[in-house]
């Protein structure tokens, strides 16, 4: 990967699907390429691998956008929420209501869609979703770079740490006191 000297850097690019109640990563890979636009698609297909159906909604960040995103993530009839670009953090977007017309272009109409109330609510909730994963990934449980080399053996380590980090989540929802309905 390029590093931010121009030079580049033995690096990998790790992508999760988290569950939205549980914070349970549902899929997971690890990549040597730098961009996340290519991983969209080929996430969600992990998802409804793993758990039978594709998730009803999805949020993601502007590094997943792409028209062909879009369009992948909506032919697998799921409700995409895909930043089109990056905002300071605490920047509130312009409140802007358009119709949505046919000739309407793929980034404006996700531009609406997140500027929507609704699409707002939804991705914010992303922050609470898949960030603290990595964080807790990152600092509660201290791995912040991979031992082993190569991406095959690489893919196998983060692995482990996604089972590890779901397996604690498990567990602690499992010993979590239940309230009788």
């Amino acid at each position: 990967m390029v590093s931010g000297d121009g030079g580049f850097v033995q690096a990998y690019n790790a992508q999760v699907v988290v569950d939205d109640e549980s914070q349970v990563i549902v899929a997971q890979a690890v990549t040597n390429q730098p961009p996340d636009v290519e991983h969209a698609v080929p996430m969600l297909d992990q998802f409804a691998d793993n758990c039978g159906q594709a998730p009803d909604k999805v949020s993601m960040d502007a590094g997943y956008f792409s028209d062909a995103n879009v369009l992948g993530v909506l032919a697998m009839r799921v409700e995409p929420y895909i930043a089109t670009g990056r905002t300071k953090h605490g920047a509130v977007l312009p409140a802007k209501r358009r119709a949505l017309q046919s000739a309407m272009l793929v980034k404006d109409w996700m531009r609406a869609r997140l500027e929507s109330e609704e699409g707002a609510a939804i991705y914010r909730r992303r922050k609470a979703i898949v960030e603290p994963v990595f964080g807790q990934i990152k600092h509660a449980r201290g791995f912040r770079t991979f031992g082993l080399r190569g991406l095959r053996k690489v893919r196998g380590e983060f692995s482990l740490v996604a089972t590890a980090h779901d397996l604690r989540k498990l567990y602690r929802r499992r010993s979590e006191p239940r309230t009788p309905s």
